[in-house]
């Protein structure tokens, strides 16, 4: 069973998300979508017919999103089946949390390193 796929997303906390936007936008030339994120669109290599994207977003530093972690990003994993997935992470002794999520985009699950770090899953939708 395959694992992780590809990158989805870093997500990250700031002080001042407009400015820091702001900042990357000037400086590094990275736009924000309709999505309040900068995406990065690509094509599977497996299937050149298939998009694909990276997320980029920035948080406030209050945000609650990666909790139960300290740190002040998170990490987005593509994976290819969650559901097996999670079945043989939690045969690791892997912490997952209970917590899902579905969108017309795909389906979402986190887990916890050994350092305290949320990592988000994320299933594609197969229509995408």
């Amino acid at each position: 069973m395959g694992r992780v796929t590809g990158l989805g997303g870093l997500f990250f906390k700031a002080e001042d998300p407009e400015a820091l936007y702001a900042w990357y936008e000037k400086h590094l030339a990275l736009k924000r979508g309709s999505n309040q994120a900068v995406t990065f669109r690509w094509r599977q290599h497996d299937d050149k017919e298939k998009e694909g994207m990276t997320v980029w977003a920035i948080s406030p530093k209050t945000t609650q999103y990666f909790d139960p972690s300290r740190a002040s990003f998170m990490m987005n994993v593509r994976v290819a089946d969650l559901d097996a997935l999670l079945k043989v992470l939690k045969e690791e002794g892997i912490e997952i949390d209970p917590h899902r999520e579905d969108y017309e985009y795909g389906r979402f699950a986190w887990i916890v390193d050994p350092e305290g770090n949320r990592i988000e899953l994320w299933e594609l939708s197969a229509e995408r």
